[in-house]
């Protein structure tokens, strides 16, 4: 199983269109609304929402026009970074793992919505709460490439398996993680992620 992570799904974050992706390992799951833990590497951590396309068949050189396909359900996905190791890999030119692909560094919802009963997957609409306030909005048809074309662009550099997870990007600038914060996920107005920060 691969997360595959992409860094500009949407134009907000002022990146070339071209998907540009990254991946993460599989200890980087945060499952069941488990609380998520500050590292002590790190002096700054910044998370943000997105929306997690689930695949469900194998393939590679995945035409756009066939990629919806290759999964049927969505999730959210809360992906955390080491803001600080990040500005430093990225001034270097160091590879971005230290800062990106750490233990539990990729939130998942505990439940995926159908297709069918989420609704047309470029017209969906997801948030990002802290504390009871509103951080992040997001909707799919805001996204600069279709989650589509995601699927096909990637396709062509690896092949998808069954269980791989798309993490599309988040729509707008991250949001700091402090200690006792409580951060919940939305999709279309249903609640799919409810955890701590500790």
């Amino acid at each position: 199983m691969k997360i595959i992570c992409i860094e500009n799904g949407y134009a907000s974050v002022g990146r070339p269109a071209e998907p540009i992706f990254y991946l993460k390992p599989d200890t980087a799951l945060l499952r069941n609304n488990d609380p998520f833990y500050i590292p002590d590497f790190t002096r700054r951590i910044e998370y943000g929402c997105e929306l997690v396309v689930r695949i469900n068949r194998v393939g590679k050189y995945i035409e756009s026009r066939f990629a919806h396909r290759y999964y049927d359900e969505v999730g959210l996905g809360i992906g955390f970074t080491a803001a600080d190791l990040l500005q430093r890999a990225e001034s270097e030119g160091l590879p971005w793992e230290s800062a990106k692909s750490f233990d539990r560094s990729a939130a998942l919802s505990p439940r995926f919505l159908p297709l069918a009963e989420a609704g047309d997957i470029n017209a969906l609409n997801f948030a990002m709460e802290v504390n009871g306030q509103i951080r992040q909005q997001g909707a799919t048809k805001d996204m600069q490439t279709t989650i589509d074309d995601i699927i096909s662009r990637v396709s062509r550099f690896m092949t998808l398996k069954m269980g791989d997870l798309i993490y599309t990007g988040t729509p707008c600038a991250a949001v700091t993680a402090c200690e006792g914060d409580n951060v919940r996920g939305t999709l279309g107005g249903e609640e799919l992620m409810n955890f701590d920060i500790r």
